[in-house]
């Protein structure tokens, strides 16, 4: 069992509310800005390919997410991705409806080469992108967390990026100085597949937190759980976490989907540092 601190994670976006430009799913840019408000952070949804590298100098992170591409939103990733690049800023992938089309798939398939801080998807997303599997059915997925562990491990290992996975149980996976460190996060509720945005804006709040990690070398922290690699790893497992806690919470006085999507954004916003530490992840070095 490896210690993590969540809470620290957590104090450090509140503290530092940073600016996330999301080049995502039109379906849910609305969702997705009230989201990272709620969590403490400042959206962005700037996708036009003639300014997005210039914005993205000035943003903190960064979401890409071609749910409802345009080729417009493809030229602005392109461009927004080589600026934060340049600039050591973290980025997230969020390969949705991957093996769905074939020009989706090839696009992100390109953008995951471009070596993305995290990538974050549902289990038939990511089991394609690692090339285990053929993708789900639309943005819906049609495997188990568990069964796609291996995949998620490889991903990790042969992009760099910390790899989280979505389901009843969320897993995020991080390879760091030759071992597999492995997240699994309890929480949440069954109405939030019903909300649309719940997944997508989780790529948002996952870019937040993973902008406000402080720059390697000023952790407090000795040996490999101080180092950066962890504190990134740290920071994807914290916006997990920050979702389950969140989304257990909401469904008290929640008559459906609806009224759930309300509470929702309110259970984000009031879920405090000491509520996070108390959040139900388990997490293994192997």
């Amino acid at each position: 069992m490896t210690d993590i601190d969540l809470s620290s994670a957590h104090a450090r976006l509140r503290a530092s509310n940073p600016l996330i430009q999301c080049i995502t799913n039109t379906v849910v840019q609305q969702f997705s800005a009230n989201v990272l408000l709620a969590v403490g952070a400042s959206p962005a949804m700037l996708d036009h390919d003639a300014d997005a590298a210039q914005f993205a100098h000035l943003a903190g992170g960064l979401l890409v997410n071609f749910g409802t591409a345009t080729n417009q939103q493809f030229l602005a990733a392109d461009a927004a991705v080589d600026a934060v690049t340049e600039d050591a800023k973290p980025w997230v992938l969020d390969p949705v409806s991957i093996g769905a089309a074939d020009h989706r798939t090839t696009r992100i398939r390109r953008a995951a080469a471009a070596h993305p801080t995290a990538i974050r998807g549902n289990a038939s997303e990511i089991a394609a992108l690692a090339g285990a599997g053929a993708g789900g059915r639309g943005v819906e997925s049609t495997d188990e967390v568990d069964a796609v562990l291996p995949a998620a491990a490889e991903l990790a290992r042969t992009t760099g990026a910390i790899v989280a996975v979505s389901g009843a149980r969320d897993a995020i996976v991080a390879h760091i100085d030759g071992a597999d460190h492995i997240a699994r996060v309890d929480g949440g509720h069954s109405f939030m597949p019903l909300v649309i945005g719940t997944g997508c804006s989780l790529g948002a709040v996952t870019a937040a937190y993973l902008a406000a990690v402080p720059p390697a070398g000023t952790s407090s922290q000795a040996g490999p759980a101080g180092s950066a690699a962890f504190e990134r790893f740290t920071a994807v497992v914290a916006a997990h976490a920050h979702f389950a806690v969140a989304g257990e919470a909401a469904a008290t006085g929640a008559l459906g989907p609806g009224t759930y999507s309300v509470h929702f954004l309110d259970a984000l916003f009031t879920t405090d540092d000491e509520r996070i530490g108390r959040a139900r992840v388990e997490v293994t070095t192997v």
